[in-house]
């Protein structure tokens, strides 16, 4: 199935949508997934980071472990987001001190204003860094929009309609 995310057993079971599982395919689908999450016991920081990125990194880590959404496996992802966050903002505090434009004076006295060379390019090199910090943030479950995607639904609401609910939801 190309172009389609796979979906968690347990949202598909909290959506009302797995009856066309089998008990045999339920089964092997719950052991692949426990397989897939991978460790949670030795997440450590890994040793490039600086100190107040890896305090960020244990906080963040610590979220994401209770959401159970991050492993061992997940380290390197986090420690590249916090580097790539931590580049930009040093950039952005950079690129505040630095004007746009130059006033240059000419021996006439006559003023010119011309465009900062440099500026153009530190721009590029903060909207790379911006997109490398939202798709590192979008993958590791960061966003408000990646969370929502990962969001259980809890079957007691799903049993607990009726009929026609089911089949026609909030239309009626």
């Amino acid at each position: 199935m190309a172009g389609r995310n796979k979906q968690p057993l347990q949202v598909i079971q909290g959506k009302g949508r797995s009856n066309h599982l089998t008990k045999d395919e339920v089964n092997k689908r719950q052991k692949h997934e426990e397989k897939m999450r991978g460790p949670t016991e030795n997440i450590v920081a890994p040793s490039y980071l600086t100190a107040a990125q890896k305090k960020e990194f244990t906080e963040l880590a610590e979220k994401l472990v209770a959401l159970e959404i991050f492993s061992e496996l997940d380290v390197d992802s986090l420690a590249r987001y916090l580097d790539s966050k931590h580049q930009y903002l040093q950039l952005v505090k950079d690129m505040r001190k630095m004007k746009p434009t130059e006033i240059i004076e000419h021996p006439n006295g006559k003023k010119v204003t011309i465009a900062n060379e440099n500026y153009p390019k530190l721009a590029r090199v903060k909207n790379t860094l911006f997109n490398e910090c939202r798709s590192a943030a979008a993958d590791l479950g960061l966003t408000i929009t990646s969370r929502l995607k990962l969001v259980i639904p809890t079957p007691s609401t799903v049993e607990g309609r009726s009929d026609a609910q089911k089949r026609f939801g909030d239309r009626l």
